[in-house]
Order: structure tokens, then sequence, then C-alpha cells
């Protein structure tokens, strides 16, 4: 299925900050850490996560978007971050994202794991300068920090690692591993662009719903095509899963029902955007079925 044209829109005012935020900092850091920062955050990639979040805040009625850009560009940094993390030789070992060499290949391992580093804490120095009152960026870091750390993200990495070998057979279990490997920065964004728009509490509570569904949708569909795409469909290695025995839902659910999950998250993102207006709430509705069909 063909991305909804709205993904492409903000992919490159999105990619625009990320680079005018590398470029101002081009004089005051080393030129291989930031060259090395700068071709994994511009590498490429549908933005998700700022997406979301860019379109969360307008269908809570928020106005300016350059307001919302420099959370955007915060989430792609600590997502990038953790890519870089994913595919080092300690952890899946992967040589190809999103097509190109990885920044370990591209550089070398050292320099790979300092550009995160770098990533990381760029994502919550962009939120802690937003042009907004000092308790939403206090309450934003601190939501990040949840998000992206020992109770959410990395969290779920390591429930992951664990996994691996085990022979999981059970879906709740596959479920709280991705509610926090993956859900929750996704859920992060939504929440987000509602509470930069000033979202009313039904609002707010809309978003946070269609972003725990989607958060759980982009991690079955992501487990299907892993099964089913190719390596040059995907853009990195297909069926690592498999290989390394990772607990997914085709794993524990075999793939028709992995899809029919799928399905029914879908179905829980789109009535969750009910509460929710104009075209930001239609393309919330558009983003959620391309996740669910993307790779058809």
């Amino acid at each position: 299925m063909k991305a909804p044209s709205f993904l492409g829109l903000h992919a490159k005012s999105v990619e625009s900050a990320c680079l005018a935020t590398i470029e101002a900092r081009r004089n005051v850091v080393p030129a291989r850490l930031l060259d090395a920062m700068q071709y994994s955050l511009l590498a490429g990639g549908k933005r998700i996560r700022p997406a979301l979040l860019l379109t969360c805040f307008e269908a809570c009625g928020g106005a300016d978007a350059e307001l919302a850009m420099p959370a955007a560009v915060s989430i792609e940094c600590m997502h990038t971050y953790s890519l870089i993390h994913d595919d080092l030789p300690c952890m899946d070992d992967d040589d190809l994202r999103r097509g190109n060499p990885t920044c370990h290949v591209k550089f070398d391992e050292e320099t790979a794991v300092l550009a995160a580093d770098a990533l990381q804490a760029l994502s919550f120095e962009l939120l802690a300068d937003l042009d907004a009152s000092a308790e939403t960026r206090i309450q934003l870091v601190k939501a990040m920090g949840i998000a992206s750390g020992c109770q959410g993200m990395v969290g779920g990495q390591m429930m992951d690692i664990l996994a691996e070998n085990q022979g999981v057979d059970n879906v709740l279990e596959v479920e709280r591993i991705h509610l926090h490997k993956t859900g929750e920065l996704l859920r992060w964004s939504c929440e987000t662009g509602a509470l930069l728009a000033g979202a009313t509490s039904s609002q707010f509570e809309a978003c946070s719903r269609y972003g725990k569904a989607v958060g759980l949708l982009f991690q079955i569909a992501d487990d299907i095509l892993d099964t089913t795409a190719t390596t040059e469909a995907l853009g990195k290695s297909a069926g690592k899963d498999e290989a390394q025995q990772k607990a997914t839902y085709v794993s524990v659910l075999g793939l028709q029902k992995a899809q029919e999950l799928a399905e029914e998250m879908c179905e829980l993102a789109l009535a969750a955007c009910d509460d929710l207006h104009g075209a930001g709430r239609d393309n919330l509705r558009s983003l959620a079925t391309y996740i669910l069909k993307r790779g058809q």
C-alpha cells in the first residue's frame, strides 16, 4: 500500500528541522561524531513517530506546527539512537538499515556508540528548550525518560533479549515486551502532540488510546513483514527474528492469527479517532490503515 501523502510532507519538514538542528552544532562538536549523528538521523524512513506527534497536534486543534517541531525532532533523535544500538554487533548485529550500511559499518563501532549516546542526550536538550511553559517542558522530559528508559523502551529491549531462545508461547508476554520496546515511544509521540496543542482531557485520552493501539499494530505488522518480505523491500535483513529465535507475534500466533490481531488493533486505533476532528483525525485514520497494510 502506498504511504499517505501527508506522511511524506511531514517527513520532509522533519528532515529539514533535523538537519538544521545538527548543523547548528557544527562548530562545537567533533566533526566525525556529528557526521555519524547526521548520517543516521537523515538516513530516510517514514518518520512515523514525529508524524504521529504532528498529526495528533493538528487533530487536537494545534495551529502552528513549528511549536511542536522541536519535540518531533526530539523523538526522532531518541528513536535513531535506539536503532544505532539495535544494529550493533553486541545486539542484533545488522549491516543494513533502511537500505544503507548501519552506523557502525559506515564509521566504526566506537563512533556509532557515541553518536547514539549524543542523539539520546540531544533529545532531552530539545525538550528542555521547547517554547512552552516550564511545567510542560518538565512533564515532557520526565515522560520521555520513562518512555525511553528502563520502564519503557530499554526495559522492553531487555525483555526481548531475555526471551530469545526461550520458546515463548504466551501472546501476553509478547505484548508486554512490545508495549515497552516499541509502544511506549509511539504513545509518547501521540500524547505529546495532544499536550502541546492544549488538548481537552477527552482528546488527550483519545490520542493516548490511539498511540497504544498503533504501537501494538506497528510491531505486529513488523513481525509479519520480517517473515514475508524480502531484504530489499525491508531495507534491512529479513528473517532476523526467526534466526535469532525472538518472541514475536508470528512465532506465537502463526501468520494468520497475527494478521487478525493486527486488524483488531487497527480497528481500535480507528475508533479512538472518533473523539478527534479535522484533517488530523482523517490522517490518523489513514496512517493506521497504512501501517496495517504496508508491504501489501
